[in-house]
This record gives structure tokens, sequence and C-alpha cells, in this order.
């Protein structure tokens, strides 16, 4: 595939697996958004993020915890690094990528798979052990479950494909 004819796949293609692409980039972009501010709260930029006013939020509490800087540098940088790492996954290759470079689709959806059992542990984290809910993390835990079923069909595309060849 030359130049040309990937731009045009990327920037006109209607097939499932490139809108299904798109929706995985939307979904990565607001996991982006929503971890830069747990970010900048973080890393002392912001000294507050605002909650929905219901008693259970406590975004400052939830980030600022131990679990939220035990990976050596605050979660909320290695999560927008994660998102960050799905745009050029999701960018290479043209619309039958499943087939000209299946392993590409394994590897977003394999990297998906992981992204959200790390998201499913943070949500049990907050309620079971630091009794408050973070509406940021939660948006970014919605925005990796969505990335991870939003991967699978063109993933199972390239496992097909690779048992074909």
């Amino acid at each position: 595939m030359n130049v040309n004819e990937l731009r045009e796949d990327l920037q006109r293609g209607s097939t499932p697996h490139l809108r299904q692409r798109r929706m995985t980039l939307g979904l990565s972009l607001t996991g982006i958004a929503s971890m830069t501010a747990v970010t900048l709260l973080q890393m002392g930029v912001l000294k507050h993020l605002p909650d929905p006013p219901l008693q259970s939020f406590n975004s400052d509490k939830v980030n600022s915890s131990y679990d939220a800087y035990r990976f050596g540098a605050p979660d909320g940088t290695l999560g927008v690094l994660s998102f960050a790492v799905n745009l050029p996954l999701l960018a290479f290759g043209g619309a039958e990528r499943a087939q000209d470079k299946p392993l590409v689709p394994l590897l977003a959806s394999g990297k998906a798979a992981v992204d959200a059992a790390v998201a499913l542990w943070y949500f049990y984290q907050m309620p079971a052990k630091e009794k408050a809910w973070c509406v940021y993390c939660i948006t970014g835990q919605l925005a990796s479950l969505g990335i991870l079923t939003s991967t699978l069909p063109e993933a199972r595309t390239a496992l097909a494909a690779l048992r074909g060849k």
C-alpha cells in the first residue's frame, strides 16, 4: 500500500473496521483527557479536581492515594501514555490491515485487554480501598473497556487471516 492509498483509506474509508478504529481513537482521546486532569493534580499543577455533588466522590483522595504512586510515577501519567500508545496502533495500516498486517490489530486488542484488566482493578480499588470514587478515573476506565470491545472485531478478522495463511 502506498502513501496515497493509506491516506485515502484513513480519511475517507468507510469499512466497519475503520469505523471501529475511529471510535477507538475517540475513546483513546477521551481517556487522555481524563488522565490529563488526574496528572495535573498528581503533579501539583492543580490543587483540586472538581467532583459531582455526591458525597461518595472524592477525586483528590483517590488520585493522591498510595496506589496512585506505587509504580514509581503517578498513575495518571502512565494512563496518558497508555492511551497515547493506542493512537499509532490505530493509525497503522489501511482499511484491510486485518488481512495485510494481522499482527497490528492483534497487538492493539491484546494491549486493550491488559488495559481493561488494569482498569477493572482500579475500579475495584476505589470503593474497596479508598472508599471514594473519581469521575475522571471512571471515565478513563470506561474508555478502556470501550477500547477493548471496539478492537475485538478487527482482531477476530486478523486471527482468521493468520489461520488462513
